[in-house]
């Protein structure tokens, strides 16, 4: 079983917190023949593996709008999980019922808030009014299945703010949130601004309560928590995230996309032309590849697995006893018969743990 990913790199305007690869909504038509030939390249890998979930992200992919997403997904064969990632001001009822008959049946509504003066902060263009109107489209036009981003830990914002964002999404038909402090990634207008920006975000005793009270509230409107910063309501769990939790191997298109397959880990060039140009070629468009040893790929394994409030069955992953013993006198995991978990305090702390487990094998 595998997974795809495909990167559309097009936004209308990029956001202030954003590190990931974007550019200005244009040339479509060259990104999709390009899409293709990479897809024509790729076909001797998966011929004969499952597709399980397809995932378009970016960017903006609704901005290629249902026709080429359409056109995309008549060359996949998936029964499974097909997920759009859209933005609030992008969507509208006749889209949504456009993209429903071409095959998406799960979208990831980017909110990030329902407070119009931290919106604006985040230079995001929509209102609180829109996001709630978007998401209540999009389960009109027939596709049920929802997932929206919240943003917590931001300049400006405070826990009354925060509690009046999550008691708005008590009537909204969603049925999976992610959920996500801000932080300054290289790349990003926000990392260029950090000293100014710094004394606006909330003290650390603040942003803790602001989680506990997501952790808190959203089990009271049926999302439950199965991994650090997702919940969602039962059978709706991430079909396409929780591959990357488990280790499912996923192949990434487009500029910048990441893939993990048979234990090597590579990604495309994060340039739209460059990409293109080696297409053209007919050459794989890729700028990193490594394969990990055998140590290292166990440990880091384990890590993306401890995302998981499931934990890590302890016969899938042999570490060192000792790593262990040096992780639970930290009180960052703790051991059943059968798991390896975090705890409470590895949760909130979740990169020293990663950190501690990824390192142990260099």
């Amino acid at each position: 079983m595998i997974s795809l990913y495909f990167h559309v790199p097009f936004c209308t305007k990029k956001c202030p917190y954003c590190h990931f690869f974007v550019v200005p909504s244009a040339h479509h038509e060259a990104y999709l023949h390009a899409l293709e030939q990479e897809w024509k390249l790729i076909q001797p890998l998966i011929q004969d593996k499952q597709i399980v979930s397809v995932y378009f992200g970016g960017g903006t992919p609704s901005l290629l709008g249902p026709a080429k997403i359409e056109q995309i997904l008549s060359w996949i064969s998936c029964s499974g999980e097909i997920t759009l990632e859209a933005n609030p001001d992008d969507i509208t009822l006749e889209k949504m019922e456009a993209f429903r008959k071409a095959g998406i049946n799960r979208v990831s509504i980017g909110v990030q808030s329902l407070d119009n003066p931290l919106l604006k902060t985040l230079g995001r263009l929509h209102t609180a009014q829109k996001a709630i109107e978007a998401i209540q489209m999009t389960a009109a036009s027939g596709i049920t299945n929802i997932t929206i981003d919240l943003m917590y830990e931001l300049p400006g914002q405070t826990i009354s703010s925060w509690e009046n964002t999550l008691s708005q999404l008590e009537n909204i038909p969603i049925t999976h949130l992610s959920l996500y402090n801000l932080t300054f990634e290289p790349g990003a207008v926000f990392h260029k601004q950090q000293k100014q920006l710094s004394p606006l975000l909330p003290p650390p005793d603040e942003s803790l309560a602001m989680l506990n009270s997501a952790c808190t509230f959203l089990p009271t409107i049926g999302l439950q928590r199965y991994e650090i910063s997702a919940f969602a309501k039962p059978g709706f769990e991430s079909q396409h995230n929780t591959g990357y939790w488990t280790g499912r191997p996923f192949l990434g298109l487009g500029p910048s996309a990441f893939s993990y397959w048979e234990g090597r880990r590579f990604r495309n060039v994060c340039h739209l032309k460059k990409w293109q140009d080696l297409l053209s070629q007919n050459t794989l468009p890729r700028d990193f590849d490594e394969k990990l040893s055998p140590l290292a790929s166990l440990h880091e394994r384990l890590a993306v697995r401890l995302r998981l409030l499931t934990g890590a069955p302890r016969t899938e992953f042999p570490v060192d006893p000792a790593l262990l013993t040096h992780l639970q006198s930290k009180n960052l995991i703790t051991l059943t018969g059968t798991h390896i978990l975090l705890t409470d305090h590895g949760r909130l702390f979740y990169d020293s743990v990663a950190e501690e487990i990824i390192l142990i094998s260099e």
